[in-house]
């Protein structure tokens, strides 16, 4: 089951699908407000309800994948090991996923992370803000509430010559940035409530952290394995954290971090993932930790 990051969508998977049809059936999911599909209105909190608004975050997120998996993947047999593999984001709303199928009995065979988001600007983390940031943070909280003010900002935002910017950094190599990636970021930008799940996402300053959940998982004897693939040259996510999860941790049992990659290493140089993700789901035993 392949979950994608913020702003992308099953079809950033574009370059894995296919080669990990070879070891497994394979699933990927557009999340709620992504992609191609429904993008309803955001409701934050405070806010009062409002018909068909939802609350986006990681618990919608993880719920819409359970519900994907009791309805499309749960039919194919109990006895399927269910391997769930997230990059960004798209790491955290598996991991959290995981917790919610552990707590109900039926823990999944693994869980992969690449390049998982950390959130540095989630609550919880606010103390190892500077004193400015934190002196401004309640000020930047209130405007990104204002629908106004992220109509501009995301206007600005969704356009293919700054996406392409982006993926400039987002894949330090350069490699696969094409007219198909910038077109599939691109593309769902334009779709009637696209703004929605923005404003959603950049709200959630206290939801589910990594480090969180792994803790959690690590209390159970049937904790699923977790691996953790980065890319070395991550411009947003510090694989220095990362190895300190890997030690924090049990239930990490492998880490890989390649050598010159960014933040979607899946997609960059598909050559270089393909076979580690291949390994990892074929083998998914929990084995003596590795790190490279």
């Amino acid at each position: 089951m392949l979950v994608h990051g913020f702003g992308a969508n099953r079809r950033h998977w574009r370059h894995t699908l296919a080669p990990l049809s070879g070891v497994a059936h394979v699933w990927a999911i557009d999340l709620l407000g992504f992609g191609a599909s429904s993008k309803p209105p955001s409701r934050l909190n405070g806010e009062m309800p409002r018909s068909g608004a939802v609350a986006y975050g990681f618990d919608l997120w993880s719920e819409q994948l359970l519900a994907f998996i009791d309805t499309v993947i749960a039919p194919s047999g109990p006895e399927t090991p269910l391997h769930l593999v997230g990059n960004s984001i798209g790491a955290v709303v598996c991991l959290n996923a995981a917790r919610l199928l552990r707590a109900r009995g039926t823990p999944p065979a693994g869980v992969i992370l690449i390049d998982c988001a950390q959130r540095t600007l989630d609550d919880k983390r606010a103390g190892q803000l500077s004193p400015w940031e934190r002196s401004t943070r309640p000020l930047v909280k209130q405007l990104v509430r204002q629908r106004w003010l992220l109509a501009a900002l995301f206007g600005s935002l969704a356009r293919p010559s700054v996406i392409r910017r982006v993926l400039q950094r987002a894949y330090p190599s350069g490699a696969n940035i094409d007219a198909e990636l910038v077109e599939l970021l691109y593309r769902p930008s334009t779709t009637a409530g696209a703004l929605e799940s923005f404003r959603g996402f950049v709200n959630l300053f206290n939801d589910h952290l990594a480090p969180d959940l792994l803790a959690e998982l690590g209390r159970h004897a049937d904790a699923p394995p977790v691996r953790l693939l980065w890319g070395a040259a991550d411009p947003w996510e510090d694989p220095a954290e990362a190895r300190q999860w890997a030690h924090d941790h049990s239930c990490i049992v492998d880490l890989v971090v390649l050598p010159g990659l960014g933040h979607c290493p899946h997609d960059e140089a598909p050559g270089q993932v393909n076979p580690i993700l291949q390994r990892w789901i074929a083998a998914p035993d929990r084995s003596k930790p590795q790190r490279t």
